[in-house]
């Protein structure tokens, strides 16, 4: 095992990583930029390195500002959390290049997943399911136009490279693929450098559920269970569940074997999540599944698969990089009880807005079955250079009515002021009866703000 672990990320993501690392020995090492100097990560750490200005590409996203933290401190690992570099294969070379373990799956592993075209021609070929779309990237918007007219309305447009919903839309004819070819593509070219656009079969009425896996150092991949990741606003999550309640046993089984043969295709090694889309009936129940896409990074929401099978993830992602065996039974790993995960975001609760400001009131809830992870505190301020995430919210119950109990007790429980907050909105959705029955898809949130 390495003696020491670089974090390469900021907030909730990189408190939780450090906090494993410190429970197994390791020297922990946390990096920031100027408008993070004061969060709890960075006062947390061992050691703290400045990057450079809040600007993401001056600091989170500087290549080289990172390399230069991994060689100045002597750190021996790094750890990308999730979004910023964890999906970069060149990032993943050059940390080993710098004489660092790359705590994350094989630079092979993220390019072959890390274009969705290649990947869905890769996963078809593996025997997963696949939606019906483009086998090659779309440049130009008359060859958009004319793969449309071979697979039919309605159509998802979205951008062929990077993760997320970034620049996703819905067309229904062509009018609609002609406006949301273009702000895909712009979309991709601005955030991912690469303007390719995918078009697959659109569903109004599907689940977004998606299965851990980990690729263990002696080849083995698992499946460790689904997450429910249906409730979305502008297609990106804000509330996770697991198991899924609308996924039955037999359905359940085919997506976990799906996902292990998706992760053996690629040789994956380290945590990653398989993502479908799940065709359900009138009730939401789900009848048949697709393969999305695959993060090969560890997912903001793997705390719900924490809470049901008690193992520490990220224990596992440095466990794998240091090429030891996992500390839990990989035979006997079983899901017990049910978990449910609340984003609390810095913006507004109706429009979903970025709100930045300084934190005046924060108060966690606490009780049985409850977790927060957060990457703020008391007197802290959210800028508006990242991502407006201030927490996440887990508890965990023998069943899912306990569950629902207990996450709207912590939602009420739970203080944030200074800043806008959502929370409001977390509580809209707990005290909604479809997502309270089970019976949603990702159509809820739109169906609300519709009232």
């Amino acid at each position: 095992m390495f003696d020491s672990l670089l974090v390469a990320n900021r907030g909730e993501i990189a408190r939780r990583v450090l906090r494993t690392a410190r429970g197994m020995g390791l020297r922990t090492i946390a990096v920031y930029s100027e408008a993070d100097a004061g969060l709890p990560h960075v006062r947390e750490a061992d050691e703290a390195v400045l990057l450079g200005p809040p600007p993401p590409a001056q600091s989170y996203l500087d290549v080289g500002a990172v390399l230069r933290a991994v060689r100045d401190t002597g750190a021996t690992a790094v750890h990308p959390g999730y979004g910023f570099l964890s999906e970069s294969a060149e990032f993943a070379r050059a940390v080993a290049g710098a004489g660092a373990v790359w705590v994350g799956p094989p630079p092979e592993a993220i390019e072959a997943m890390g274009d969705k075209i290649s990947a869905r021609n890769r996963m078809e070929a593996a025997g997963v399911p696949v939606m019906a779309g483009t086998r090659e990237p779309a440049h130009e918007i008359e060859q958009a136009v004319a793969e449309a007219a071979a697979l039919g309305y309605p159509l998802m447009v979205k951008a062929s490279a990077g993760g997320g919903g970034i620049g996703m839309a819905v067309a229904h004819d062509e009018d609609g693929l002609r406006a949301a070819f273009e702000t895909a593509r712009s979309r991709a070219e601005r955030f991912f450098g690469d303007p390719a656009i995918l078009l697959e079969r659109y569903l109004p009425h599907a689940r977004h559920v998606e299965v851990q896996i980990l690729g263990l150092a002696d080849g083995r991949v698992l499946a460790l269970g689904e997450r429910d990741c249906s409730v979305q606003r502008r297609h990106q999550k804000v509330v996770e569940e697991t198991p899924s309640p609308g996924v039955g046993p037999e359905l359940r089984g085919r997506l976990l074997a799906a996902a292990v043969r998706a992760g053996e295709a690629v040789g994956y090694r380290n945590a990653g999540t398989v993502e479908c889309l799940v065709e359900v009936d009138t009730d939401g129940q789900g009848v048949d599944f697709a393969f999305l896409e695959m993060n090969t990074r560890l997912q903001v929401e793997h705390p719900v698969t924490e809470a049901v099978t008690g193992i520490d993830l990220v224990e596992q992602q440095l466990l794998i990089a240091a090429g030891e065996p996992p500390s839990f039974d990989p035979d006997a790993a079983a899901p017990t009880g049910h978990s449910i995960e609340l984003r609390v975001y810095a913006e507004d609760p109706v429009r979903f807005l970025p709100g930045p400001g300084e934190i005046t009131a924060w108060r966690e809830p606490t009780g049985p079955g409850v977790r927060v992870d957060s990457g703020y505190a008391h007197g802290d301020t959210v800028t508006p250079y990242y991502d407006p995430l201030l927490a996440k919210l887990v508890v965990h119950g023998p069943d899912r009515p306990t569950a629902l109990s207990r996450a709207a007790e912590a939602v009420g429980g739970f203080t944030v002021e200074g800043p806008k907050c959502n929370l409001p909105f977390l509580a809209e959705v707990l005290a909604d009866e479809g997502f309270a029955a089970g019976h949603y898809d990702t159509g809820l949130v739109g169906r609300l703000r519709a009232r």
